[in-house]
C-alpha cells in the first residue's frame, strides 16, 4: 500500500513534469483530491484557478495566462490577438487569452484566466498550429502567417488598423513570408481582402 510520502512524491512529479496539473490528473493516479489542498497549506503548491495547481515556487513567465489556457482547453489554439502577442507582432496586449475552438465543442468554464473564445471549423481550425511548452504545458499556437489571416477574417471583431499592423509587422520582422500568408490567406477564405495590402507592402 502507498503511504502519504509516497502519494505526495508522485503528485510533486507530476507537477514538475507538467507544469500545471488538474484535479483530474491527479485523481487518475488514484491519489485522493484532498491531497492538492494539503500541499498547499503547506506550502508546496499554489491553486491558480478552479481545479488546477502549480508549485508554490514555480518560475511564472509573461505567458503564463496562455499556460493555464492551454491546459483548460488542450485541443483548442491560441489566436488572433493572444497569438500576435506570443509572437511579438505589433502592438496588442490583450487582457483576455483568445482561443479558438471547434464549432461544436463545449465552451469552457473557466473564471481565470479570461477568456475571448472564436469558433473556427474545418481547415482554418486545424491549419498552421504550432505546439510550444510554456511552463511545462504544452501550449497550440497558430503560427504568424495564420494569425495575419485569421486577423483578416475576424477584422470585425479586432478592427482592420490590427490586422494591418499584424501584415506589416509580421512581413517586416521576417515572422514569415509572403507565400506563407498567402496560403493562409486561401485557408481562411481572404484572398481578396488580403490581395491589395500584399501587394502594397511586396
Amino acid at each position: 500500500m502507498e503511504t502519504r510520502d509516497d502519494k505526495v512524491k508522485k503528485i510533486l512529479e507530476l507537477v514538475r513534469t507538467s507544469g500545471i496539473v488538474s484535479t483530474g490528473e491527479v485523481c487518475s493516479l488514484g491519489i485522493h483530491h484532498e491531497y492538492l489542498s494539503q500541499l498547499c497549506e503547506e506550502g508546496k503548491l499554489v491553486r491558480i484557478g478552479r481545479g488546477r495547481y502549480m508549485l508554490y515556487d514555480a518560475k511564472v513567465t509573461v505567458h503564463h495566462g496562455l499556460a493555464q489556457a492551454g491546459k483548460i482547453v488542450p485541443k483548442g489554439a491560441i489566436c488572433l490577438l493572444s497569438a500576435l502577442r506570443f509572437h511579438e507582432i505589433g502592438t496588442q496586449a490583450p487582457y483576455e487569452v483568445w482561443m479558438a475552438i471547434d464549432r461544436r465543442a463545449a465552451r469552457p468554464r473557466t473564471m481565470h484566466p479570461r477568456m475571448r473564445i472564436v469558433r473556427f471549423s474545418g481547415k482554418a481550425l486545424t491549419e498552421g498550429i504550432n505546439e510550444h511548452i510554456i511552463e511545462g504545458v504544452r501550449v497550440r499556437i497558430y503560427n504568424p502567417a495564420k494569425t495575419v489571416a485569421d486577423c483578416f477574417k475576424y477584422r470585425n471583431k479586432i478592427g482592420l488598423d490590427v490586422a494591418l499592423e499584424a501584415l506589416r509587422e509580421a512581413f517586416r520582422g521576417r515572422k514569415c513570408t509572403i507565400d506563407e500568408m498567402w496560403h493562409y490567406a486561401k485557408v481562411c477564405r481572404v484572398t481578396n481582402i488580403m490581395r491589395p495590402y500584399m501587394e502594397a507592402i511586396v
